[in-house]
């Protein structure tokens, strides 16, 4: 079918038949709304029911016969719009926006999410990231830095070109995408929903509900190369430290190469998109450079080792323990699982689930469709257990839960569990927290306790207290042979940005500043003393309840090329976060935490500093978050005026670090 009309969208009929046949039920009743006008799909029969855990709940538990009557009435609705005719409410008011979301969520959503979910839909007049025009242009001469090609360095590119600012992008690997990058062992992949994991400006036709590690890898890659980035990076480039230059209003950075050479690149400002997750924490374990066998932490997988027929042993039980043991548990000889804690795991219903291709297709072609599955995707993994975790002083189980709501969620993991181990209950004290759930980062089942077991897998619930050359010695004396020791352990996330060694306009250095791993900044991304430094995904700024990393990042973005804007309008030439604003978020964001789950104190987390101050989750609330970045406020900065004009990059003065250290 070919037409001249603009407001023909000629579709395939067979593929969307097909589509709506299989489509989500709730997200079907939003776009009938939108297109057709009629309210009836807002009220019994048609009311969906509140779906299970984070279920996507595709039938809305309607019975047959209403199912049947919402996907005619969407197949025959969308092939009109298809044809030329326009949506009868193409922008529901915020109050109809909170009822519809709560329709199809089968739960009260509090109208205070009205104004994001309007911006997310592109409804308000503010533009989004991903469509903002720039007034102001950058001086001649005002340069970036970025230091990292991961998903947020990949994001600041982008926002920086957009707002005509030159840049280079220094990246320690040799190719782009950080974690999805490093992060090779098998089974490794996503728990954030994959359609909540791309960027607003550069969409993706995902082919798994919940991406794995490849295709993550080869989405960011493709980012790289469709938005021209590539020419900007210098790759297998470590940066060792920098230092503010005051009189010249500029960041002197001092790199090393991949030959070892050492030289100094000058900017006007400079963005940390490191990340938290890329320095792998190494357990410190008598013996352990004595192992003859091959040894491996999980974000360093070489590229040759096979596991099949090996005996292999595996120390910890975290998130990517929680998607390695499942995935070689049937070519491994053996599996000897070492945990000294246990994990809280959510039943993970779409793992390893394909998109349908007429899904797929449905995605792509009916942007309203995948506005409302996204929405209802981000409202199940974004806030709505907020509210379950602030700790009720008065509940009489405080060992156990937090309140009557934590409690529940706690008997409702606890039946889980005991499904999934069938016959083998004798393993439930070894694997049933003692803690509350969402304690510590909520995992997804990627068939865990079930692995457990197994016939070929033992379950250690012990420390370990040596290893030797080809065994891992347990507390109790036990010695297991290992061919194999993986190590599941995580991440250093507390020491952000080390080891490099940043000098702000006091001399004083980031770490120092920090006391080594007590990170402060304000919004996660600005901290005193730094004029001109912004970090991506700095301290508190992981929402420990839900969330997407790429919508965190889009917001900080949205934050720094606002006040970026503001600085160029003014004349401005350096922004330093006043020392006042920024201690007065930071009580605040500890006075939240004092409330939350997250300072329980029955668990050992890896987002607490040695001082039990939690130092990586946000204990906002999303939609809180999202109005704090909406706006920048040069009020809350220390400025200079009168802009010096730097060197541009392509010039930018570099010379060798033979004797100079930074």
């Amino acid at each position: 079918m070919t037409t001249d009309n603009p407001k023909v969208r000629p579709l395939d009929e067979t593929l969307l038949r097909t589509a709506i046949d299989i489509a989500n039920i709730p997200s079907l009743l939003m776009v009938l709304v939108q297109l057709t006008g009629e309210m009836r799909w807002l009220h019994d029969p048609y009311l969906p029911s509140r779906g299970k855990g984070l279920s996507p709940n595709d039938t809305g538990q309607l019975d047959s016969v209403y199912q049947n009557e919402v996907r005619s009435a969407a197949y025959a609705a969308i092939l009109e719009w298809s044809r030329g005719r326009e949506p009868q409410i193409p922008a529901p008011s915020p109050e109809l926006l909170i009822r519809m979301l709560s329709v199809s969520m089968g739960e009260d959503v509090p109208a205070e999410y009205a104004e994001m979910m309007s911006h997310e839909l592109g409804l308000d007049k503010a533009p989004r990231l991903a469509e903002r025009v720039f007034g102001a242009r950058p001086p001649a001469g005002f340069t970036a830095l970025i230091i990292g090609a991961g998903a947020s360095g990949l994001c600041a590119a982008i926002q920086l070109a957009k707002a005509g600012i030159s840049y280079e992008i220094l990246e320690r690997n040799d190719e782009v995408g950080g974690t999805w990058l490093e992060n090779r062992y098998p089974g490794c992949g996503v728990d954030t929903p994959s359609h909540l994991y791309s960027f607003s400006f550069a969409e993706k036709d995902w082919t798994r509900y919940f991406a794995s590690r490849d295709e993550l890898f080869d989405y960011f890659k493709q980012v790289s190369i469709d938005h021209d980035i590539r020419r900007h990076i210098r790759f297998r480039m470590e940066v060792l430290g920098a230092v503010w230059d005051e009189q010249n209003k500029q960041w002197h950075v001092n790199v090393m190469d991949a030959d070892g050479r050492k030289r100094t690149l000058s900017a006007s400002m400079i963005m940390s998109a490191v990340g938290a997750f890329n320095k792998p924490k190494i357990p410190v374990i008598p013996g352990l450079d004595t192992f003859e066998g091959p040894a491996a932490h999980t974000a360093q997988w070489p590229a040759d080792l096979d596991l099949a027929g090996k005996r292999v042993g595996v120390i910890g039980n975290g998130a990517s323990a929680m998607q390695l043991v499942p995935a070689v548990a049937d070519v491994v000889e053996s599996l000897t699982v070492f945990t000294r804690s246990k994990q809280w795991a959510a039943p993970f219903e779409q793992f390893k689930l394909p998109v349908p291709t007429a899904l797929r297709y449905l995605f792509e072609s009916v942007p309203l469709y995948r506005s409302w599955y996204r929405l209802r995707l981000a409202w199940t993994f974004n806030d709505r257990i907020h509210a379950s975790l602030q700790r009720d002083p008065e509940w009489e189980h405080p060992e156990r839960s937090i309140n009557k709501v934590n409690d529940a969620h706690r008997k409702f993991f606890t039946r889980y569990i005991e499904s999934e181990l069938g016959d083998r209950q004798d393993l439930l004290p070894q694997v049933l927290p003692d803690y509350p759930p969402f304690g510590k980062r909520m995992l997804l089942d990627n068939g865990w306790f079930r692995t457990m077991t197994r016939d070929n897998v033992t379950l250690v619930a012990d420390s370990i207290t040596e290893v030797r050359a080809h065994s891992v010695i347990s507390g109790d004396g036990t010695e297991h042979e290992v061919d194999v020791l993986v190590l599941a352990t995580g991440f250093d996330v507390v020491r952000f940005l080390a080891p490099m060694e940043v000098r702000g306009r006091s001399g004083r250095t980031l770490e120092s500043t920090w006391h080594g791993d007590d990170a402060r900044a304000y919004l996660g991304l600005a901290v005193p003393d730094f004029p001109n430094f912004f970090c991506l995904y700095g301290p508190n700024t992981q929402f420990g309840h839900g969330g997407s990393l790429i919508f965190m990042m889009e917001l900080q973005m949205h934050y720094i090329v606002d006040l970026l804007e503001q600085m160029f309008e003014a004349g401005i030439d350096s922004v330093d976060c006043k020392t006042e604003v920024c201690e007065s978020y930071n009580d605040r964001v500890d006075e939240a935490h004092s409330k939350m789950v997250w300072t329980h104190p029955g668990m050992d987390v890896y987002y607490r500093n040695s001082k039990g101050r939690v130092v990586v989750n946000n204990p906002f609330k999303i939609v809180d978050f999202w109005r704090m970045l909406r706006n920048a406020n040069l009020n809350e900065f220390e400025v200079t005026t009168g802009f010096n004009s730097a060197e541009s990059l392509a010039g930018v003065s570099e010379h060798a670090l033979a004797e100079r250290q930074v």
